[in-house]
């Protein structure tokens, strides 16, 4: 019954993973140790694994690492369309975000789905890979939210450059720490991981809280449009779902599905829509400006021809393929 396991479980304790290691099957929980039992803590409900070659391998989380599949399929898709919004504000900052999304989920895939066996030499050091791309995976969220206020122009090299300096810094130190942690080497101990629960869960949410405030300032103070806030609190509701049910109710619901699928399961979809809703906010701040387009045209037609006047330009453009433009525009 779910309530047995339920109190099974070690209770929550600040910089302890020990509670969030039980509810679900973390790539790094198994290089902790509890300081209770000196071994990993395991989760106190398993998804059922598949059995590959006559038991020879076991695939584990199979119907998380389909949802993951989906939420790779679909991280592709929306940056095809960030790609495609030429003249949009922040175009080249958000699409980093998409794209380490897309790479936190093929390295979790391969950690989650046992591809890379925990008991690899070489597993410890994509785990801390895959906390290093989780922690600055956030923090890129975070610049982005600064983008909007033009602090630099967007696009430009300064701020591409602190943007993918400040993350790989971001990156670093997460798996510094991370590694540093699992070797129990330089005063940290896999038994007592203060400094990775701090910089795994405490910064994270702290870049998550900083975004969505910025976010409602930018839309509050710049924009006459107040519908993306419903794209921004949606995306935070199905993230701070995706936890409730991993974190919270993991245990539950893999007792109530009979094993099929866990709390990892619901909390990768509910983080997917959460990140979708992410492109969708950003989409609905960042239209393309037309008026810039025709701009740019006229700019280029002028360059290309010195001896026409303005109005001999304009009168081209409008007559060309501006003709809609025109209608809707000028």
């Amino acid at each position: 019954m779910p309530a047995p396991i339920l109190a099974n479980a070690p209770s929550f304790a600040f910089g302890s993973f020990d509670f969030l290691c039980s509810q679900s099957p973390l790539p790094l929980c198994s290089l902790l140790q509890s300081a209770a039992t000196l071994a990993p803590v395991e989760p106190t409900c398993y998804a059922r694994n598949i059995d590959i070659n006559s038991g020879s391998y076991l695939l584990f989380e199979p119907a998380t690492l389909f949802v993951q599949i989906i939420a790779l399929l679909m991280t592709l898709v929306m940056i095809f369309y960030i790609r495609s919004k030429y003249t949009a504000v922040g175009r080249k900052e958000i699409v980093m975000f998409f794209y380490m999304y897309a790479v936190t989920i093929i390295l979790d895939f391969l950690l989650v789905g046992g591809i890379i066996p925990p008991a690899s030499v070489v597993f410890k050091y994509f785990a801390a890979l895959h906390a290093g791309l989780f922690v600055s995976t956030f923090w890129c969220l975070m610049y982005n939210g600064i983008v909007g206020f033009q602090w630099t122009e967007d696009g430009t090299s300064k701020s591409l450059w602190t943007l993918r300096l400040s993350t790989l810094a971001v990156l670093l130190i997460t798996f510094t720490v991370s590694i540093l942690t699992f070797l129990n080497i330089a005063g940290l101990s896999s038994t007592s991981p203060m400094g990775l629960y701090i910089l795994y869960i405490i910064f994270p949410a702290l870049f998550l809280i900083v975004y969505v405030i910025l976010q409602i300032v930018l839309v509050v103070t710049t924009l006459d449009d107040r519908w993306p806030l419903g794209d921004l609190l949606f995306g935070l509701f199905f993230f701070l779902l995706g936890l409730v049910t991993e974190f919270v109710l993991g245990s539950y619901l893999c007792e109530v599905a009979t094993h099929y699928v866990d709390g990892m399961f619901f909390g990768t979809i509910f983080t997917l829509l959460g990140v979708m809703l992410v492109y969708k906010f950003w989409d609905s701040i960042t239209k393309e400006d037309l008026e810039f387009a025709v701009s740019g045209k006229a700019n280029v037609w002028e360059q290309r021809n010195p001896l026409l006047g303005d109005d001999e330009v304009v009168g081209s453009l409008v007559g060309g393929n501006g003709g809609g433009m025109h209608n809707e525009n000028w």
